[in-house]
């Protein structure tokens, strides 16, 4: 029992620490990623902070599942350093009464991560999919931000304003448009403009005291003309938000969707999780071992191997789901039954130690007898 609460405390305490340099991690990543967005005009600045919050959510199981298996992963790997694995061995205690208190420190977190992957992450993923098409069907002015020019949704129109203006109602300032309509090019240039709705569900932008060119310098064609407002349509219908993707979907609906390959491997991505961090839980403990007179920091690096790579064999057998290569049935467990079955091999190689045909025993058996060949040669020799 004292063994118990004081492993449960080392994992808690571990495990904190690891997520707290995750998780400033991704924060920070996330942050440059969405500012980068919002700086190229790809997303609105006012959504910032709504839009870092829905991908952190949406990388919280894989921060989960790494913290995990790298707080378990250290704590045994400690036990070793510090030869307190001898006394327990020594005790006559096996590896795998490790296993109850690992799984009381992990279930916890198992659940958390298939609240995540099963209820939270869709709902992040429809509220990331609505704020880009609300931007992407904003108004064609209300899109460009100051400073850089912005093709219109239709493609046939740039925008270019200088700055904002002030209050709730304010426009722009300093407004610059070039439009193609029917092959006449038209650049557009005023000192002010406001949006206004024509009350049909369309939308006009409103310019004043400005100048319209039309046609091409040094043709008979070519127009130009001073305005003190000038009207020009911006939008022709209210934006309406369209069908929700297959990622934004709840995991009811999805059930309930026919069984087509993108449906099948979208249920996979969000049971998969779960699993991967229940089965890393039970491969951390025989992976801690190390030897107390070497360096604990290739275990470390070992196990981050093994994560992404196990992370990379999902999404890869993912992929193959959604493309059709793969059945549902026979893609969802058999990379979890590989890594489960390599995780019973590495405790089995563990307890038996002293088993005859245990690979340590064997190569020991190996150098003994290459070394009596070596000695009979010699004295052959002499």
């Amino acid at each position: 029992m004292i063994f118990r609460r004081a492993l449960q405390r080392e994992l808690a305490s571990v495990a904190g620490a690891t997520f707290t340099v995750l998780f400033s991690i991704l924060v920070t990543w996330t942050l440059i990623s969405v500012l980068g967005r919002a700086a190229g005009g790809k997303v609105a600045s006012s959504d910032v902070l709504a839009l870092i919050g829905l991908a952190v959510l949406n990388y919280q199981p894989t921060i989960l599942i790494l913290t995990s298996f790298i707080s378990v992963l250290v704590v045994v790997t400690r036990s070793y350093r510090d030869s307190e694995m001898v006394v327990w061995f020594a005790s006559g205690q096996s590896l795998t009464r490790w296993i109850r208190p690992v799984l009381t420190f992990g279930l916890p977190i198992v659940a958390v991560v298939a609240a995540l992957s099963l209820v939270v992450m869709p709902w992040a993923q429809l509220k990331k999919g609505e704020f880009t098409e609300r931007f992407e069907k904003r108004e064609d002015l209300q899109r460009v931000a100051p400073g850089q020019f912005r093709e219109s949704a239709s493609a046939n129109r740039v925008f270019f304003v200088e700055g904002n203006g002030r209050g709730a109602t304010a426009g722009v300032q300093n407004v610059f448009v070039n439009s193609v309509e029917n092959g006449v090019n038209t650049v557009v240039v005023a000192k002010e403009g406001v949006i206004e709705p024509d009350g049909h569900g369309g939308q006009y932008l409103l310019l004043k005291n400005g100048r319209r060119y039309s046609g091409t310098p040094g043709r008979a064609d070519f127009q130009s003309m001073e305005f003190e407002r000038y009207r020009m349509r911006v939008a022709t219908q209210v934006p309406v938000m369209g069908d929700v993707s297959v990622e934004g979907m709840t995991t009811p609906a999805l059930l309930a969707v026919p069984q087509v390959p993108i449906t099948r491997a979208e249920l996979m991505s969000r049971i998969g999780p779960p699993i991967m961090c229940l089965v890393l839980l039970l491969l951390a403990i025989p992976l801690g071992f190390v030897n107390p007179r070497a360096g604990a920091s290739a275990n470390l690096i070992l196990a981050i191997l093994i994560f992404f790579t196990y992370l990379n064999l999902t999404r890869a057998v993912e992929n193959a789901v959604k493309s059709g290569k793969l059945g549902f049935g026979g893609g969802w467990w058999p990379l979890h039954l590989l890594v489960l079955l390599t995780g019973l091999g590495l405790f089995a190689w563990r307890l038996n130690v002293n088993h005859r045909w245990h690979p340590m025993v064997l190569l020991n058996a190996f150098k003994r007898r290459r070394l009596l060949q070596s000695g009979s040669a010699k004295e052959a020799a002499q």
